[in-house]
C-alpha cells in the first residue's frame, strides 16, 4: 500500500554507514509521515539472507516496523537475519 500511495517518492537517504547500510523512508509531508508512523506494519519472516543489495524494513525490535527502509551495502550483514530483519527486495 505504501508503494501504491507513492509514499517513498522523493524520500532521501538520511543515514549512510559505509560498508553496512543506507537508510531512507521518512516522507517530507508531516501529515503523511504522521499517519504512517502510527500504523502497525507486521514483521515478515526472514526467508532470504541479508546480503549486499538487499532491501529491508528497519526496526527497533520485533513488531516495531515503520516506513523506514535500508539497503544493505555490506557483504557481512547476515548477522541481521537472526535479529528478524527480513529482506523483501534487491537492488540490481
Amino acid at each position: 500500500e505504501l508503494t501504491e500511495k507513492k509514499f517513498w517518492d522523493g524520500c532521501r537517504i538520511f543515514r549512510v554507514l559505509p560498508g553496512f547500510v543506507n537508510q531512507f523512508g521518512i516522507n517530507g509531508d508531516p501529515n503523511t509521515q504522521s499517519y504512517w508512523r502510527s500504523q502497525n506494519l507486521k514483521d515478515d519472516p526472514v526467508k532470504v539472507s541479508n546480503k549486499r543489495g538487499t532491501v529491508v524494513f528497519a526496526t527497533a525490535g520485533p513488531n516495531t516496523r515503520t516506513t523506514q527502509i535500508f539497503i544493505n551495502t555490506g557483504d557481512r550483514n547476515s548477522f541481521l537475519d537472526n535479529q528478524g530483519f527480513s529482506p523483501f527486495g534487491e537492488v540490481v
